[in-house]
């Protein structure tokens, strides 16, 4: 329950994944741009439209949704970290919204592959390598990500565009 059990998943469990992920997309196809106007500016939004608490609890009800079908699959101390940290991740990369987002997808995808086969090779738990791939990768973002801690205190920034 706590680990999960990445390699050893049903046909059923497989579905109801695949189920989410095309419920979530879904979703967030159809809240993309109340739920955009949410995180940028929530009381612009609640003035203008009646969409602010429909983006608000329909985002919140695509995590829930999310956290539960992960459970089966990473168990309930992987499947936070899973969904923050790629996205955490990508935040020292871009600050736009749309290359932000892919990167965070990208980066769960490739990291989640690379930790299977570390799992693999290594005989290590499945879920855990995964995840300390995507911390170690989000502490590598932290230092050298163009907007990361380290680049920001030591690296000087342009001010003028010549």
């Amino acid at each position: 329950v706590l680990f999960g059990s990445v390699l050893a998943l049903e046909a059923s469990v497989l579905g109801l994944l695949a189920a989410v992920a095309a419920l979530t997309l879904v979703g967030l196809a159809g809240l993309w741009r109340p739920l955009v106007m949410e995180c940028v500016d929530p009381a612009f939004l609640r003035g203008v439209s009646r969409w602010g608490a429909a983006a608000h609890h329909g985002f919140l009800a695509l995590v829930v949704i999310n956290l539960v079908a992960a459970f089966h699959a990473l168990g309930t101390l992987m499947a936070v970290a899973m969904m923050v940290l790629p996205a955490a991740a990508a935040r020292f990369w871009f600050r736009r919204l749309q290359p932000l987002l892919v990167a965070a997808v990208l980066m769960a995808a490739v990291l989640s592959l690379l930790g299977l086969w570390l799992s693999y090779r290594t005989d290590w738990p499945t879920s855990p390598t995964i995840v300390l791939l995507l911390g170690a990768w989000y502490g590598v973002s932290m230092l050298v990500g163009p907007y990361g801690w380290w680049r920001q205190q030591h690296v000087p920034q342009r001010h003028l565009k010549g």
